[in-house]
């Protein structure tokens, strides 16, 4: 316990950083600072940005100090990267009084006129330090007209000026405001180097912790110091004259325990909601809030589908073994496909439950969307049931024909064959066997943009079921390919590659419809009957061929 003006001094203030070295987790920002004192180029801006509780104010403060520093070992004329954290500067830095070193929330003082008055303050030298240092927090919320009276200064500062810029939201600051600045991007910190950190800070308080409830508070802490050694001051508070114990630690904060949050997931996907109620029922009793065990089943099937997929080799290691092992066994039963609806069912949950006044009768719900996912079709194999492109009952395949449209480039007796494909869920989906085929399909399915793309851009090299060669024009639409296979592929339930050649292309489809209208004009012309016709009408013409009743061997056509 320490004292402050005959209080307690909360962790997070107590072992706030007084040297570079004493930041955790930054280390190619401290590297990168102490290179440019050292060699003497420092910035006249500098931009620190990260999330809440990464060290922001704690390292502008530094880098005001080490500019300030009186006692330092290269002497008080020039600067040092290590402040000496003793001299009457850094002593008045520390405590927030020094002359030279001015803080702004920029949150209460987001006018104009605020950085007017900052402004007129920049002409006049420093009173007690080497530099005038302007510190301003949450510098995003500044107004655009205060951001515009600060731009000439911050562009031409005087010589004894240095401005440090903190902000959680770096998005709303102005680009020309960025590009004034050195710009430091304070990192996450690992849940290893919390851990370290809380386990030196105990050992100074003398207090007893469990190395499993440090690792829940560095996960509560998402990355935060500020917020893991809150938390920390907090769970010491609430164990009293106890060790910090796992149990004290999740009651504490609402968390799940993780082995049952792997019971409630694996009875969720077996459809045992039953199960899956009760479990969620009794960890609801126990503390937890539903809005943190749909996010410990988001990590679940994150981290399920990183071991599926051998990826993010670090996530998948930092679990137990026993809880390793355990994971190795429900991946196996599931696909990357159940684990992607997973997914998406409970991050759209999350936000239902988010914003419920009911948030456990809310979770309840998601988890029974989920039991009941592996019976819902996906959007395309949807759009194919109503189509009636299938009859999935009793698993019977039919083999179903397109008839070309009026006009198709086809002849008028032609029809679009296709293969019929059965996926996992029983749904027959229709595979095209020809280009023309795959064209009419997304004409068919609405993809207009693409359909005339393909009809006008595109020039078939070589065609085979599941493997297509174009050559595609200069002003076709871009990634025309990747599209193309990614629409094939949901719409036909198989894999399709299409490959983009130099050379070898035929005619679009649309110069082959164009050089048919010709053809059959040319064919009409021929006939008696319509010879007749443009005989006794000199100036008339030809202009289109339709097919109008072939059961009366008629042709019909529209002349001028």
């Amino acid at each position: 316990m320490s004292s402050s003006q005959g209080g307690y001094t909360v962790l997070a203030r107590k072992y706030r950083p007084h040297f570079f070295a004493d930041l955790i987790g930054q280390e190619a920002m401290v590297r990168t600072l102490a290179n440019a004192f050292n060699m003497g180029r420092l910035a006249h801006a500098f931009l620190l940005t990260g999330v809440r509780g990464v060290g922001k104010t704690t390292t502008a403060r530094l880098i005001a100090r080490a500019l300030n520093c009186s006692a330092g070992p290269q002497g008080a004329e020039t600067e040092t990267f290590e402040p000496c954290d003793g001299c009457a500067d850094c002593k008045a830095i520390s405590l927030g009084n020094h002359p030279d070193v001015l803080e702004m929330d920029a949150a209460s003082r987001t006018g104009v006129d605020d950085i007017r008055e900052l402004i007129d303050g920049v002409r006049y030298g420093p009173v007690q330090g080497k530099y005038k240092v302007y510190v301003i927090d949450e510098v995003h919320m500044l107004s655009v007209n205060a951001f515009n009276a600060l731009l000439k200064t911050l562009e031409e500062p005087p010589p004894h000026v240095k401005f440090i810029f903190a902000t959680t939201e770096v998005r709303k600051i102005p680009v020309t405001v960025i590009s004034r600045c050195q710009r430091f991007d304070l990192r996450r910190v690992s849940a290893d180097a919390l851990i370290e950190q809380f386990e030196k800070i105990l050992k100074m308080e003398s207090v007893a912790a469990d190395s499993t409830a440090l690792s829940l508070i560095a996960r509560a802490a998402d990355g935060s110091v500020r917020d893991g050694l809150s938390i920390l001051d907090q769970a010491i508070g609430y164990a009293g004259d106890e060790p910090v114990g796992t149990e004290l630690v999740r009651n504490m904060i609402g968390l799940a325990d993780r082995a049952r949050v792997f019971d409630l997931f694996e009875q969720v996907m077996q459809g045992e909601v039953g199960d899956a109620f009760s479990t969620l029922r009794s960890q609801y009793g126990a503390g937890a809030d539903p809005l943190v065990v749909l996010e410990d089943l988001l990590r679940v099937v994150h981290w399920l589908t990183n071991l599926k997929l051998e990826t993010n080799t670090e996530a998948v290691e930092e679990l137990p073994e026993v809880e390793f092992e355990r994971g190795k066994a429900v991946a196996a039963k599931l696909s990357v496909s159940d684990l992607t609806k997973a997914w998406q069912i409970l991050l759209k949950g999350h936000g239902e439950v988010q914003y419920s006044s009911a948030p456990l009768e809310a979770t309840e719900m998601v988890l029974v969307r989920l039991a009941h996912a592996a019976d819902l079709p996906n959007p395309a194999e949807l759009v194919t049931r109503i189509e009636g492109a299938g009859d999935t009952h009793g698993g019977q395949k039919l083999r179903a024909t397109v008839d070309p449209a009026e006009g198709d480039m086809a002849d008028t007796d032609r029809r679009v064959l296709t293969e019929t494909v059965t996926s996992e869920s029983g749904v027959v989906k229709q595979c095209p066997d020809s280009f023309d085929g795959v064209v009419k399909l997304f004409s068919d399915r609405g993809e207009m943009r693409l359909y005339a793309c393909l009809q006008d851009r595109v020039r078939l090299v070589s065609f085979s079921v599941g493997h297509i060669v174009i050559q595609v024009g200069e002003d076709a639409l871009p990634k025309l390919a990747m599209l193309v296979g990614r629409h094939l592929r949901e719409w036909t339930g198989r894999k399709w590659v299409v490959e983009l050649a130099d050379i070898g292309g035929g005619k679009t489809l649309m110069e082959q419809k164009l050089d048919k209208e010709e053809r059959d004009k040319r064919e009409a012309t021929k006939d008696p009957r319509v010879q007749a016709l443009l005989d006794n009408f000199p100036e008339s013409e030809v202009t289109a061929v339709r097919d109008i009743s072939e059961k009366n061997g008629s042709i019909g056509e529209e002349a001028q």
